[in-house]
């Protein structure tokens, strides 16, 4: 090792250093949230449930109600049937849930708990659902969990009843309510009846009343995830977090499926009204296209402050697909892409990108932070887009950073505002140039000090 480079003292195998997501139960658990009057219930210790409810809570700044098997040293040895079935009986007489959604933690699949048995052996009330999900963290990610939870609601709770309904489902992925608050504004202005789910809007968004609710008032309500096997179609908004489901909805009940990108910028955003247009069989209403000519007259505006700007992208991959899309028609160079979430499909999809673009870049899923931090120390960028962990990377190198995508625990009210749609394109937009132009700024004020100094 005396002769070799700097690269090759760090290169590292088996190791991850600051790792660019979180476990598959905080997505499962999210996505439980989806449905109306359920109660999350995490199949293992008190800490690992505590652990997820925190983060998401820290996220939306709202309470995350979510109950646990609560696991012991005892149950570790002897399984979590016991803990389980117990827990069931006291949820459903406590809390009065209409569903659990039970997904497992590293624990309980380590032991090899059998999940359909334990439910089958437990006595469910008139009218009350449980439905349960596989979710070991050593395996995917948040988004992978999300992903597993909504292909349970599928295999749990929809059915083809040969009536069809007309609706278009939504798998909308892993987006914020304020992003699921939009797509369904866009569906409502094409006049296409829809089945969301999950759809968190309404519940980690809820009002303030001034009075607790232990469920608020959305959510898919279970009936329609159920009539969702009577829909005309389904069209899933993501590929990691949302195909599984779709496909699964397909091969069940025969509902055809398309899989779109998440709606991020103008093109994918353009595919996904087409898609429901030629579905629902209108034309394209005219408060759409106006919104969509003033995303273009944004970028217009602003293109002198980013045409030509490289910039570092990490979050989740359907996120990063639809961001790097966009980033590319504004002009921008995405010098690189990378995800914690593992996937070939995410590598493939954005080195198109860059060939279609004619851009050189680096690109890399199950990666980390640390990768990222490497990349922008041999060859740095102009901006810098991800999460909350991704700020320290930006104060190291002092860069301008953007807060986009998932988790950003530093900052309130982001999950309102949309990132999806044309509307949610003119907030990147503002983000983005507001970022550079505060940095413009505090550079001609440095070089102003330098010449009264």
């Amino acid at each position: 090792m005396l002769n070799a480079t700097p690269k090759e003292y760090v290169k590292r195998s088996g190791l991850v250093i600051n790792p660019a997501k979180t476990c598959q139960p905080v997505g499962a658990m999210y996505a439980a949230l989806g449905i109306h009057r359920c109660m999350p219930h995490s199949h293992g210790s008190q800490g690992c449930c505590s652990y997820h409810r925190t983060f998401l809570t820290r996220n939306f700044r709202d309470p995350v109600m979510a109950s646990t098997s609560s696991f012991t040293e005892g149950t570790a040895v002897f399984g979590g049937g016991a803990n389980l079935k117990t827990s069931i009986k006291n949820i459903f007489s406590i809390y009065d849930p209409d569903i659990i959604a039970i997904h497992t933690t590293c624990l309980s699949e380590t032991i090899g708990d059998d999940i359909p048995t334990y439910i089958a052996q437990t006595q469910i009330p008139e009218g009350k659902t449980i439905i349960h999900v596989n979710t070991p963290s050593y395996v995917g990610s948040h988004v992978t969990g999300f992903s597993n939870m909504v292909k349970g609601m599928v295999k749990y709770l929809c059915t083809n009843s040969k009536n069809p309904n007309g609706k278009l489902n939504i798998i909308p992925g892993f987006v914020n309510p304020g992003d699921m608050r939009e797509i369904k504004r866009i569906m409502k202005l094409l006049d296409m009846e829809i089945i969301m789910f999950p759809d968190t809007s309404g519940v980690l968004d809820a009002p303030m009343t001034g009075r607790f609710e232990m469920y608020p008032a959305g959510g898919a309500k279970v009936e329609d995830i159920r009539d969702a096997g009577n829909s005309i179609s389904t069209l899933a908004l993501g590929y990691f977090a949302s195909a599984d489901g779709a496909n699964e909805l397909e091969k069940k009940c025969k509902v055809p499926c398309k899989i779109l990108k998440t709606p991020i910028g103008i093109k994918a955003t353009d595919d996904m009204i087409m898609a429901v247009s030629r579905a629902a069989g209108k034309a394209v209403p005219y408060e759409l296209e106006e919104e969509r000519g003033q995303l273009l007259d944004i970028i217009l505006d602003s293109q002198h402050q980013y045409q030509g700007k490289t910039v570092a992208l990490t979050g989740d991959p359907d996120f990063l697909i639809g961001l790097t899309e966009f980033i590319l028609s504004m002009g921008m160079i995405p010098q690189y892409v990378l995800t914690g979430t593992p996937g070939e499909y995410f590598e493939k999809e954005i080195n198109m990108m860059f060939k279609e673009a004619g851009v050189e870049g680096k690109v890399k899923a199950a990666g980390d932070l640390f990768t990222l931090h490497q990349w922008m120390k041999e060859n740095p960028v102009d901006l810098l887009i991800g999460g909350t962990h991704s700020k320290f990377i930006a104060k190291a190198e002092d860069v301008p950073f953007v807060r986009l995508g998932f988790p950003i625990l530093d900052r309130s009210v982001h999950s309102y505002m949309p990132i999806t749609g044309y509307r949610g394109g003119m907030r990147i937009v503002e983000l983005i140039s507001g970022a550079l132009l505060d940095r413009r700024d505090r550079d001609a004020a440095d070089e102003d000090l330098e010449m009264l100094l």
